[in-house]
């Protein structure tokens, strides 16, 4: 199984009118409700709209994001399936929910951390 991080950027969900916010939350907690029911949920959450802290290799703290950065990750799920067209059919699930658009990023695989959160019992 691979998981898959499926997420929108800050402000994808601005358009939707302050009246709809409570059918907006209804549907994407049955979305999410539905692939823990389906045993393909691992994670996922809204990020609060903030400045970020960038922390450099030096331990530096600065505000972020880098001035480059034209998008940031406003919310995320994480989930684990078989193959890249079902984590593609939950984000397309997500996204009705959500009413946003949502990227598809494939996790990399690290069996030495799996391992490490197996014999601790998480995973």
């Amino acid at each position: 199984m691979t998981r898959y991080l499926i997420s929108f950027d800050d402000g994808a969900m601005d358009h939707i009118p302050d009246g709809d916010w409570g059918d907006v939350a209804k549907a994407s907690k049955a979305v999410c409700q539905e692939a823990f029911d389906a045993g393909v949920w691992v994670y996922g959450a809204g990020l609060q709209r903030q400045r970020a802290s960038i922390v450099g290799t030096d331990g530096l703290v600065t505000d972020g994001p880098y001035p480059e950065t034209k998008e940031v990750i406003g919310g995320f799920a994480v989930v684990e399936v078989a193959t890249r067209e079902e984590a593609l059919a939950w984000a397309a699930r997500i996204a009705a929910g959500c009413r946003c658009a949502q990227e598809v990023r494939e996790i990399m695989d690290d069996p030495e951390q799996d391992e490490m959160f197996r014999r601790a019992g998480l995973r």
